[in-house]
């Protein structure tokens, strides 16, 4: 009987340290803690070598589907168009303020009205 640490383990399964920990915390990978450390039996590392490699598909939620890339790129462009068109319509109300401003004629603060 052998016993492997989990640096060992990750490098026989092709996976990082961290989720080898997370096997022996979710309790498919037996292991012993010695000291600060886990150490896993050789033979226990069969229990896990035969596992589906990634994560498991997100359920999907009321049958909602994800949508397809033509409606994503319909949805982009109509973003766009919306946004370029409120940064032109600011561009003008931008300009009549500065008009505005420049031909109203100019308050006298208090403190300078009453020094006069």
């Amino acid at each position: 009987m052998s016993l492997l640490t989990t640096r060992e383990v990750a490098e026989r399964l092709g996976v990082t340290m961290k989720r080898v920990q997370a096997m022996i915390r979710d309790d498919r990978l037996p292991a012993e803690k010695m000291g600060r450390d886990y150490v896993v039996r050789e033979a226990d590392l069969k229990l896990v070598e035969n596992r589906k490699p990634g994560r498991p598909p997100n359920a999907q939620t009321n049958g909602a589907a994800k949508a397809p890339a033509e409606t994503t790129a319909k949805l982009n462009k109509a973003f766009r168009e919306a946004t370029e068109v409120d940064q032109e319509a600011s561009k003008v109300t931008m300009a009549e303020k500065a008009v505005l401003r420049s031909a109203a004629p100019k308050q006298v603060s208090k403190k300078k009205a009453s020094k006069k």
